[in-house]
């Protein structure tokens, strides 16, 4: 898979252990949108996605993670690699660990009929809901966050990889 950018704090020199979570991500376009989950919370967009569980392959924690979040169902078989973004820095939690994360993007195609979302607590207690935006208006919604529990990497992360699918012509 290509490697769409990295993202490496350079802060992590003191660290003793390495927290390694590495996460899968839908990228569903329709009509010139792009399928964000949005937190109605914290006012942010995120692609539809999280963390890879212990031997699943990526693209089946992206089918699974999409369902739970948006209540969207991939098929398998519409499933491309985009690319994926390296991101390496001193954790948030614990001075002593370094975070690395690969996040994989996958574009992908879903069934037409949207079922109910099965979220985390964390999820439904931020009132994640399937928008479908301009990713303008996403990268834009990102750039103004001003209070989250989330490291702004995250939005910054989400803001390159739309700004590279308008760059590369995907939104026309």
């Amino acid at each position: 898979m290509r490697l769409l950018f990295e993202m490496d704090a350079k802060d992590y020199a003191s660290c003793k252990t390495i927290f390694q979570r590495d996460s899968a991500r839908s990228i569903i376009l329709s009509q010139g949108k792009v399928a964000m989950v949005y937190s109605q919370k914290y006012d942010y967009y995120k692609f539809p996605g999280g963390g890879i569980e212990n031997r699943e392959k990526p693209e089946k924690a992206m089918i699974r993670e999409t369902l739970e979040e948006t209540g969207l169902i991939v098929k398998p078989d519409s499933i491309r690699e985009f690319g994926l973004v390296h991101r390496i820095q001193k954790s948030d939690r614990d001075e002593n660990q370094c975070f690395i994360q690969d996040n994989y993007y996958y574009f992908c195609q879903v069934e037409d009929h949207i079922f109910p979302q099965n979220l985390d607590a964390y999820e439904a207690e931020e009132g994640h809901i399937l928008h479908f935006v301009d990713p303008r208006e996403a990268i834009r919604k990102n750039d103004q966050v001003k209070t989250s529990p989330y490291n702004k990497v995250m939005f910054e992360r989400e803001a390159r990889v739309l700004q590279m699918l308008i760059d590369e012509g995907w939104f026309d």
